[in-house]
């Protein structure tokens, strides 16, 4: 069993710890105008008070760190990107999770960003390694690492695994230590697949226990196609927090996720005393 690693990121004025040993890290995904017509329309338009909103909420709700994606068809990302980033910057301290495809776009934001940023993502595609890895190294930050390849998304958790191993290897090799890369195994949808769920979690345990690596997934994934998602989704993530999982991207504005993730971490012995199960119920009761 690998040692369990620490991973942090960083904003100008703060700092936050993934470790198994402490409090699973959400990461807010609403910032992403990808399924989210109001904030695509938003930004086409030029108009940042969603993100500004989408940026206070989730922190509200209890994100440690928030995803951004400036993802817009024929919009101009380099651009983009960063004026999404400086909204956030301007009404939270929390770290980011600079996500995009655009290496060009990549490079401008972590030329602006100011701290340890979190990179979303590459993959073990040798396109992908060639053109995020080199960022990731010049500019200090840490990087998630999709389970897929240059044949698609592997069907098997050993081959997830041989997958991550092939990214911890080529990031190793440009000084990038393993405590910087966070695993995202994949989560398809159960809808498509009902193995996918049970997969994904081998895979965790299988990444957890070769290389002691943090734990991400778009963990909304699981549940696509299928009614009352928000029960797949808490009850997953309480599952994979359990077999490894340390830093889902997700919304906390879904009430059952967050408590299920409070749940998990209390569950575990994440929670002295219970302290943030109890501020949690009391912040309900308050709202109530």
């Amino acid at each position: 069993m690998a040692e369990n690693l620490k991973t942090v990121v960083s904003s100008k004025t703060k700092s936050i710890e993934i470790h198994r040993d402490l409090p699973t890290v959400i990461i807010g995904e609403r910032i992403n105008p990808t399924g989210r017509k109001k904030v695509l329309n938003a930004l086409r338009e030029g108009d940042f008070d969603v993100v500004r909103q989408d940026a206070l909420t989730q922190v509200e709700a209890g994100a440690k760190v928030l995803d951004v994606n400036a993802g817009v068809p024929g919009a101009d990302e380099i651009v983009l990107l960063r004026q999404v980033m400086q909204t956030v910057m301007e009404v939270t301290d929390v770290p980011l999770c600079i996500d995009t495809a655009d290496p060009r776009a990549l490079a401008a934001a972590l030329a602006q960003y100011e701290g340890k940023a979190l990179v979303n993502s590459v993959n073990g595609e040798e396109k992908s390694l060639s053109a995020v890895l080199p960022l990731v190294q010049e500019h200090g930050a840490a990087v998630i690492g999709l389970c897929m390849d240059d044949d698609g998304i592997p069907a098997t958790a050993e081959a997830r695994l041989a997958v991550a191993a092939k990214i911890i290897e080529r990031a190793g090799q440009l000084g990038i230590e393993p405590k910087n890369i966070v695993i995202d195994p994949l989560a398809l949808t159960m809808g498509a697949d009902s193995s996918a769920g049970l997969l994904a979690l081998n895979a965790i345990e299988l990444i957890v226990a070769e290389f002691g690596v943090n734990i991400t997934m778009g963990a909304s994934n699981i549940s696509f196609g299928m009614p009352d998602r928000k029960y797949i989704n808490s009850t997953f993530i309480a599952m994979a927090i359990h077999a490894g999982m340390t830093c889902p991207i997700t919304n906390p504005l879904v009430s059952e996720i967050s408590t299920a993730v409070l749940a998990a971490d209390l569950s575990m012995g994440r929670d002295d005393y219970g302290m943030n199960w109890i501020t949690a119920y009391r912040k309900r009761q308050a709202a109530a």
